[in-house]
């Protein structure tokens, strides 16, 4: 008889996630079939095979997810808060997409009602689908930042967000100026910086909409601030490549740019890398900053096919992301779905191993969070995500009955592509099941 305790669960379940960073994710996933997740307050503490730990940890309360998989909670590495409402618009480019849709819904976020509103319906689309830490782009007002920091705030979620800069070729309701651009990312920053489980992403929107004064200004907190991180999008459309041209003509390239104002390094996320040269490419490696590869947004917008084969050949990161809300769908799992596709647009198999490593283990590792996300490692905060492979007739006919680690991976291949936010039965955050709260909180407010 399993005795209560408030401070220690186990989990039982079929268990499946990368202990370590590795090149070869389809040799080196680690399998639990009946496996147990030990969490003591919000870390976990051990993992293993049900009936070893049960006898290790004769205090824990059982929460039995037997016949369902736990994986770790998703990383989300490129993704735009203020666009959730306007998700799936028609019929542009990016550029367009830009000037006819994002700019004027970001002109809302100036009021801290409705980003606090747009905030909290936001985290509820990531965590209904297995999101537990997402690097996200809020809007050039601090209130958007805030509001964001304060709700992932509340549920101890792991956010990376960081004020929108702007400071030329943007509607003037949506500018700032490379004074204010430092001066309140620099507030932000010694406000929420690792506070908590927070971290702080400088974030130019892209090198069009920044004049060199303000990409200059941000460097200097680049070099001030060298714990914090960058992100922005790099050479997602042709269009945008030449306007880049022309706006810095004395840089060797759209990396370039970035690169002279100090934001090329191990914390930098670049969306897209789409058309990069073979230069460029190498700068990454030398870095070890990351290519955030956004399959959804890519096709949608028509911007173009990312080559993982080139980036794998030079040896470059590769994280997934939705980029919501170009991207259309808040699901992990159907971004790789996908990232397939692309890949078998250019004869590249990329297995749904290799896919769940760039949503996991694989980011936590280039972004130096390896000791606290992206797999279920004892130490670990206890974010992870319990998937019912079986949650209607065609899941129930399609996904195996029993999962082994051959059945697992194609569970999770299945659900790729059939699947949704019904697929996933729970999702932790620092050992509370946040999704079991939202939808409680939405059926008192129904």
């Amino acid at each position: 008889m399993i005795s209560m305790n408030d401070n220690t669960t186990l989990y039982r379940a079929d268990i499946l996630h990368f202990s370590r960073s590795t090149h070869t994710p389809k040799k080196d996933v680690c399998f639990f079939r009946d496996g147990a997740l030990v969490v003591r307050e919000k870390k976990i503490v051990d993992i293993g095979s049900f009936k070893e730990l049960l006898e290790n940890h004769p205090e824990a309360t059982l929460v039995d997810y037997s016949g369902k998989l736990i994986i770790p909670g998703l990383i989300d590495s490129h993704l735009h808060f203020p666009q959730t409402e306007m998700i799936a618009k028609y019929g542009s480019q990016l550029l367009d997409w830009l000037e006819n849709y994002t700019f004027p819904t970001e002109q809302k976020f100036s009021n801290p009602e409705y980003s606090r509103d747009i905030a909290q319906k936001f985290l509820s689309q990531l965590i209904n689908n297995g999101t537990t830490t997402a690097f996200v782009y809020p809007s050039v007002h601090k209130a958007s930042v805030d509001a964001l920091f304060t709700c992932a705030s509340d549920m101890e979620m792991a956010m990376v967000t960081g004020k929108v800069c702007m400071d030329r070729h943007c509607p003037d309701y949506l500018q700032d100026t490379p004074t204010t651009a430092q001066k309140d990312s620099q507030v932000l920053i010694d406000k929420w910086h690792e506070n908590g489980r927070n971290r702080y992403a400088l974030t130019p929107r892209f090198a069009p909409t920044s004049s060199e004064a303000q990409l200059a200004a941000l460097g200097e907190l680049a070099q001030q601030y060298p714990s914090v991180f960058i992100q922005t999008h790099l050479s997602e459309n042709h269009g945008e490549i030449e306007w880049v041209k022309q706006l810095f003509p004395n840089h060797e390239s759209y990396l370039d740019v970035y690169d002279n104002f100090h934001m090329v390094h191990s914390k930098s996320l670049f969306g897209h890398c789409l058309h990069l040269h073979e230069h460029e490419w190498e700068r990454l490696r030398e870095t070890g900053a990351t290519a955030v590869f956004c399959p959804t947004s890519n096709l949608f917008l028509g911007s173009g096919l990312f080559c993982i084969d080139k980036a794998n050949q030079y040896g470059v990161n590769i994280a997934l992301a939705t980029d919501v809300g170009a991207g259309t769908s808040f699901n992990m799992l159907k971004t790789f779905g996908e990232a397939y596709k692309i890949g078998q647009l250019q004869n590249t198999k990329i297995s749904v191993l290799e896919g769940l490593y760039m949503m996991t283990q694989g980011p936590a590792t280039y972004y130096g969070l390896e000791n606290d996300i992206g797999n279920l490692n004892p130490g670990s905060y206890a974010d992870f995500v319990v998937l019912n492979p079986h949650f209607d007739e065609l899941s129930k006919l399609r996904c195996p009955k029993s999962i082994s680690i051959d059945s697992a991976e194609d569970i999770l291949f299945a659900l790729s592509f059939i699947g949704d936010d019904r697929a996933v039965q729970a999702t932790y955050i620092a050992g509370t099941n946040v999704k079991k709260s939202i939808k409680e909180q939405q059926y008192a407010m129904a």
